[in-house]
């Protein structure tokens, strides 16, 4: 397990463990043992540009699963979004061609890397076609998935492509970007919701038991789409209100007016020579662009049973409102 101090790593982890497998998981040394802490997990310390480590964590492996993203699509410079997800990638790729008895390479794609389709819900075969509007952590992404495709048919690497949409539920500690919109929506942080913003949602275990599945019944050199529904999100935000007892936000702001505070807060980073904050043009621009998605393939060939989005929103909201309990209880002791 490569990327196992994820929120998604963590989760296929865990699953992995409580399934029986032996599991071993490479982690930096400062990464957080979280998702490992309790676990019957052999630990290798390393990390993605390190080939000894990479060797070290494959080496007797069956199925290697691969979770390492960097998704900070609001970075000024995107030199370290290609860094780890295309550079890094290709280092660990160039280990595992190595080792012949590795019989399923799963990678962690996106769900970015999905094309719009010309009608009706797009599926796996639509290739991504709106490079114009993504960006370069798009790009990226989309350059990491074709890189395995392309190691699976030059070197015969068995690998799948998961395009996973947008993860809720327990163990967001990090958080996730759109977990963090999530939490701020709760603790009323965000007074308001965007309107015409939508995207595909799925449960993190469920993604997790599709890369699992993946391992054991998915086709080498296919992408399988790992996304329950599309929603809004005044919808996200209606259905994770209610179920901690807070009303949802009343007030609905459009997205070009979020899209120039982006604008805005570009100017003021550059001037200050920093990062550019979370919200810019770009990670407006990707909060309506993400199509439609069909998960039957991902049903019909890995036997997926996914979990109702809202049923999963509604465990991540009471996950979000116990952790900010324990932070205000911890904050009164220390005062």
């Amino acid at each position: 397990m490569i990327g196992a101090s994820g929120f998604l790593g963590g989760h296929v982890v865990r699953l992995l463990a409580d399934d029986g497998h032996d599991v071993r998981a490479l982690l930096r040394p400062s990464s957080s043992t979280r998702s490992v802490d309790g676990l019957p997990v052999e630990v290798v310390h390393g990390d993605i540009f390190d080939d000894e480590s990479i060797r070290r964590a494959m080496t007797g492996c069956d199925e290697v699963y691969y979770c390492v993203v960097d998704a900070r699509p609001w970075l000024r410079d995107p030199a370290p979004l290609w860094r780890t997800n295309v550079d890094g990638l290709r280092q660990v790729l160039d280990v595992a061609i190595t080792f012949p008895q590795v019989g399923k390479f799963v990678f962690t794609s996106s769900m970015a890397t999905i094309g719009i389709a010309e009608s009706g819900l797009a599926t796996e075969v639509v290739h991504h076609n709106w490079s114009d509007k993504g960006g370069e952590y798009v790009a990226a992404r989309v350059a990491a998935e074709n890189l395995v495709l392309d190691y699976h048919r030059e070197h015969g690497l068995p690998a799948v492509a998961m395009c996973v949409a947008n993860t809720y539920g327990p163990g967001d500690w990090l958080p996730t970007p759109h977990g963090r919109l999530l939490s701020d929506t709760l603790t009323g942080a965000m007074p308001f919701y965007i309107r015409g913003v939508a995207s595909e949602v799925v449960g993190v275990r469920d993604a997790a038991r599709a890369l699992i599945l993946a391992g054991e019944r998915g086709r080498p050199g296919e992408r399988y789409i790992v996304a329950e529904r599309f929603l809004s999100a005044r919808e996200i935000n209606d259905i994770a209100c209610t179920a901690i007892g807070r009303r949802p936000p009343a007030l609905g702001v459009p997205r070009q007016v979020m899209s120039a505070a982006g604008a805005v807060g570009e100017v003021f980073a550059r001037l200050r020579r920093r990062d550019n904050g979370r919200l810019t043009r770009q990670t407006a621009r990707l909060m309506h662009v993400i199509p439609r998605l069909d998960h039957g393939k991902a049903v019909r060939e890995l036997g997926w049973q996914p979990t109702p989005a809202p049923e999963v929103l509604r465990e991540a909201a009471i996950w979000f409102d116990e952790q900010a309990r324990l932070r205000r209880e911890a904050k009164r002791r220390a005062e």
